[in-house]
């Protein structure tokens, strides 16, 4: 190997690894708020790429009708779980967010797909489609167990990761798709090239990465999360609403999944279930992190994103084996050094 194939592997570790950083971040977000393992992490990823390269095909994306079905879903639910106390303005309430903002995002999607303005509109358009998704799914699936001990959130995270992919195929079809590029923009260093695509993900990764440690250092809703994820019971007290806490997580988790997918898409052909094994590698990133630790995962994104990266210049056929290894040592560590004590007790 000389230094230019070198050069080359690290560029395109260092491109996968800022995408696992976010992805890494938004499950140690969801995790320390709501103690929900998100294995539907990817599934956004995927709903996000799907639905900017159809913005950016001229077609209108399937995920303008689901987040109507999502936020039908909530409704629903908050009815009947609140059926005691309804009100006209609680119940009109209710309707303008979970039903009212769902159809005002399709009838946009429309009019955004017959002007078609650019990437740029697209991109905040896919957000805008994808991170309701996340409030609502987290009122329907998560927020009536909220309570219930780790391992069942993770049970019902699996069964929602089949739903979204099953979900998934009925509003996009079993066909990949792809994006052009963001920028077509190339900057020579030294003996390797550096597209506008790398440098748009370097950019966007960490501004989204200086923009949540604002989040949570500066504004009241930040502290609050991250008083949720220290102390649930302490943050109950003080009057922190912890299922608006949840709501905030998983929106700020489907917001991260659209831009990641936004920019994947353009790099490789993503399918309806081609989030869940990039949220895979996401998630190696935020257990070596301990599910605690923001730089800790972000770093650790980057090694996973450099060791795919040599893999499969070495080793292809084993990549995925030896990305998910990672995770044996610090598995063995932890298991070490950290007292066991069951959850019952």
């Amino acid at each position: 190997m000389d230094s230019t194939i070198l050069l080359f592997l690290l560029q395109d570790g260092l491109t996968n690894g800022a995408i696992y950083a976010l992805l890494g971040l938004a499950l140690v977000l969801v995790f320390a708020v709501t103690r929900v393992i998100f294995v539907p992490q990817g599934e956004f990823v995927a709903y996000g790429g799907l639905t900017f390269a159809l913005l950016e095909a001229g077609k209108l994306p399937g995920t303008a009708y689901m987040v109507v079905a999502f936020g039908a879903a909530a409704f629903a639910m908050e009815l009947v779980s609140r059926r005691r106390e309804l009100a006209a303005r609680l119940v009109a309430r209710e309707a303008a967010f979970k039903l009212g903002l769902p159809l005002a995002i399709l009838f946009l999607a429309k009019a955004v797909v017959a002007a078609q303005p650019g990437a740029v509109v697209n991109l905040v358009l896919t957000i805008a489609i994808v991170a309701p998704i996340g409030p609502y799914l987290y009122r329907v699936a998560f927020q009536p167990i909220a309570d219930a001990s780790v391992l069942v959130l993770l049970i019902t995270a699996v069964g929602v990761h089949l739903a979204m992919t099953g979900i998934g195929l009925v509003f996009f079809g079993a066909e990949g798709l792809r994006a052009p590029p963001i920028s077509s923009a190339v900057l020579p260093v030294g003996p390797i090239v550096v597209t506008g695509q790398n440098l748009g993900i370097y950019a966007i990764t960490a501004a989204l990465i200086v923009a949540l440690y604002l989040f949570f250092g500066r504004t009241i809703t930040g502290k609050a999360l991250r008083a949720t994820a220290i102390n649930r019971i302490g943050a109950r007290l003080v009057g922190i609403r912890l299922a608006l806490s949840g709501r905030i997580a998983f929106t700020l988790a489907a917001v991260i999944g659209a831009v990641s997918g936004v920019l994947i898409v353009p790099m490789t052909t993503l399918y309806y279930d081609t989030g869940f094994l990039v949220g895979l590698k996401g998630f190696v990133a935020a257990i070596i992190g301990g599910l605690v630790s923001y730089p800790l995962t972000a770093a650790a994104a980057l090694l996973v994103g450099v060791v795919e990266a040599f893999a499969s210049f070495h080793a292809s056929d084993w990549k995925e084996v030896i990305v998910f290894t990672l995770l044996l040592p610090v598995l063995l560590i932890r298991s070490w050094t950290d007292p066991h004590s069951d959850e019952e007790e």
